[in-house]
């Protein structure tokens, strides 16, 4: 593969307009298509098997309405005091909102509490339509299912709404599922000032305005061509909507780092006297094929997201993997044709960006390698014991869903949220939604509902009107509790093991218990049960691929013990931050939340790819060392000296902008953000410049040991090619030296 790799560098060197030619058709065909013919992206979030799919399907197969998106909009009087009991104005201002959202884009009905109002204040009480007080009034709206509504629907609301407000006595507010499904958090500063803290760190990683530039060049315009490509995969895949922000943020991150590898490695060529395209072919030919091996470990990592058991995950999981392959390519192919125009303009300093040079650099992550070589045992137990603390933690790890009592208090879903809560009580934001099939039994729904109101955890039933399908009838009923609390699961899971079961009886009568509650636990739940068949197959895959490429069985098994052990401290302050509390006041937390369902099976698949991706650029270059000299400890300094640098700066990158998502409004969005800021921070250090040169050293050449016959039966890669770099810092290489004759 290496040469190929280095024919390809060359002749993109040399003629560099033919191949950025190429890339500029290639990319103008993908983003034109993807606008006009691409498919939709999907936003449904199904759990098959589950109990709340049930519900879904049942409720799905009436015109009842109550399987599609519900939202709400609320309303109380701006002026103290006054109950829509006591004024006429205000339930006359009550009834033209009411009017306003006639007609919206597909809604498909809403409650009316202006008109019960004026008819039976108890009435519109019982129903709850207006607050036991008077003051709130609640409209809610139900919309088709989710594959059958979109984004244009939310906009509609939204617009009416703002209308609404003009003048009115009235203070209006609105949330729901169509605001969860379609609305998207306000962009923070921080997230758009991600770009700029990438140019700054690698104007100061390399000293040069083009060597910092390449990098990003390559990053945005593989970012173009890779999100933009997910419309037209979406005719073979349903790719959800929000796989484009995670693809982003780790397509981003990936090829601003794989670029960064080959340019540092060109640069070094060039340092010696190469001339560019004969250093670019080098380059392509080594770190370009670094760059393949730690793209194929992020991709067989994201794809682990099939043993999710959720379709839309694993479909997520595609849409990430195809970016990051976007990456690949544009890494090898693109960046080569870019380093022969750009010549030697690449090494064009600039007094301002001061006079360190690579050398200085890389002698000093040298000593840095070999102080660690020579007390590998403290390192270890050191940096074992801080990633253990950190990960401890994990180990309280509550799955769940934040609800909008969690959002900033500024948005307007936080807003009803608060209004509702006061008014109604705490469940009445996301009632169960019980879809019953009679099955002939007459009897059941009232048994059911009776059922349901002699529970604890129960506060209100409410019976919806039949639908057309005679044996299907539908009860909402209300929590006692908040929908992200501990004791609404506790009286979920005791409704559909005990209560409905019990009333039901011998009854041929089903009943399955779906809403937000429902299907947020149902999906928690399933993550939590593959998380380890998730977990166990990813390691599997990356290890094998590991073994492959490096012909070895310690350092695979080294690399993904070291990788659990970062995500698990990773998860572990998650749980500090985001359910103890801990500093949250310092990414403007308002207050603490379980951790999301999804994320940390996210976090995993994306943080062992990218853990993977350093993992191999460094062991490419200490393996590479080994092979010249057979000198396990100089082999390790050589390693960390010629990559430290590059690792340092493509992880401050990552760090930079994870911590703008960080730095945003919606603690998902959160969560993320600090969860890969904090994996990748600690992989860059304490497992990058700590542990892996401890534990290689204490392994000696056991770190290349591989027994004969699988050495026979595995495919061969040229993966460490001869770098001619070494021969300016290091003495001559021992010739002749092959890891399979000197295992032992």
């Amino acid at each position: 593969m290496s040469s190929l790799l280095y024919r390809w560098g060359r002749w993109s060197a040399r003629r560099p307009w033919i191949a950025i030619g190429l890339w500029l058709v290639l990319a103008v065909a993908v983003t034109t298509a993807g606008a006009t013919v691409g498919h939709p992206l999907d936003d449904s979030m199904s759990s098959p098997g589950s109990d709340s799919q049930a519900a879904n399907d049942l409720l799905a197969s009436t015109d009842s309405g109550a399987g599609g998106l519900t939202s709400y909009v609320v309303a109380t009087p701006r002026e103290p005091g006054t109950t829509f009991f006591d004024s006429p104005a205000a339930v006359t201002e009550l009834g033209r909102l009411e009017q306003s959202l006639v007609g919206l884009r597909d809604l498909q009905g809403a409650s009316d509490p202006a008109g019960v109002l004026t008819q039976d204040r108890q009435a519109a009480v019982d129903a709850q339509m207006v607050s036991p007080d008077g003051r709130v009034a609640l409209i809610r709206l139900q919309y088709p299912p989710i594959e059958h509504t979109d984004v244009q629907a939310l906009t509609a609301l939204d617009t009416a709404l703002e209308q609404a407000r003009e003048g009115s006595s009235l203070r209006i507010e609105a949330g729901g599922d169509l605001y969860f499904t379609f609305a998207s958090p306000p962009t923070s500063v921080y997230e758009a000032l991600g770009v700029v803290v990438a140019l700054v760190i690698l104007l100061v990683a390399f000293g040069s305005l083009v060597a910092a530039g390449l990098p990003l060049v390559i990053g945005l315009f593989g970012l173009l061509v890779g999100t933009s490509s997910l419309s037209l995969a979406a005719y073979v895949v349903d790719i959800p909507v929000w796989a484009t922000v995670m693809a982003s943020m780790v397509g981003l991150g990936a090829g601003i780092d794989y670029a960064l590898f080959l340019v540092t490695r060109h640069r070094e060529h060039l340092a010696i006297g190469l001339t560019v395209p004969e250093s670019v072919g080098r380059a392509v030919a080594t770190a370009g094929q670094s760059v393949i091996f730690a793209g194929g470990t992020v991709v067989i990592a994201i794809l682990g997201l099939t043993f999710a058991g959720l379709p839309f995950i694993a479909a997520g999981g595609i849409g990430m993997a195809i970016v990051v392959l976007v990456m690949v390519a544009a890494a090898i192919t693109l960046l080569p044709a870019l380093l022969g125009l750009a010549g030697q303009h690449i090494n064009a300093r600039h007094r301002w960006l001061g006079r360190r040079t690579h050398d200085s650099a890389t002698k000093r992550w040298a000593r840095w390698g070999a102080h660690v070589t020579r007390h590998p045992l403290p390192y270890l137990l050191g940096g074992a014991a801080l990633l253990l603390a950190l990960a401890a933690p994990a180990t309280a790890l509550r799955l769940g869903m934040p609800d909008e009592g969690s959002l900033p208090e500024a948005r307007t879903e936080r807003q009803a949220y608060d209004l509702i809560a006061d008014g109604f009580g705490p469940g009445a934001i996301s009632p169960m939604v019980i879809a019953i099939d009679t099955a002939g039994d007459g009897g059941a729904e009232a048994r059911v509902t009776q059922a349901l109101s002699d529970d604890p955890g129960i506060v209100s039933t409410q019976t919806l009107p039949e639908p057309s399908a005679s044996d299907i009838a539908v009860v909402l009923a209300q929590a006692s509790s908040t929908p992200q609390s501990a004791t609404t699961r506790d009286t979920l899971e005791r409704l559909r093991s005990d209560v409905l079961p019990t009333a039901l009886g011998d009854s041929p009568a089903t009943a399955h218990v779906g809403g937000y509650t429902a299907v947020m636990t149902d999906m928690s739940q399933r993550v939590q049960d593959r998380l380890p068949i998730f977990i166990s197959a990813v390691v599997l895959l990356s290890f094998l691929l590991l073994v492959v490429v490096f012909r070895s069985i310690a350092v695979p098994v080294k690399a993904a013990l070291l990788n659990l052990l970062s995500v698990s401290a990773a998860y572990g302050v998650l749980v500090m931050v985001f359910q103890w509390g801990w500093a949250k006041d310092l990414i403007g937390l308002e207050s603490t939340v379980p951790i999301i369902s999804f994320i940390p099976m996210f976090m995993f698949a994306i943080l062992f790819g990218l853990s993977m991706d350093y993992e191999v650029f460094l062991l490419s270059r200490i393996r590479e060392e080994w092979r010249r000299t057979g000198d396990t400890d100089h082999a390790i300094a050589h390693g960390i000296g010629f990559t430290a640098r590059t690792i340092s700066a493509g992880a401050a990158i990552m760090v930079a902008v994870f911590m703008g998502f960080a730095s945003g409004s919606d603690p998902s969005i959160k969560m993320l953000g600090l969860g890969l800021a904090t994996a990748v921070l600690l992989d860059a250090t304490v497992v990058r410049l700590v542990l892996v040169p401890a534990t290689m050293t204490l392994l000696g050449r056991l770190n290349w040991w591989l027994p004969a016959w699988l050495d026979r039966l595995l495919p061969s890669f040229d993966v460490d090619v001869h770098d001619p770099v070494a021969k300016k810092f290091l003495p001559e290489p021992v010739e002749n030296l092959d890891p399979v004759a000197t295992k032992g």
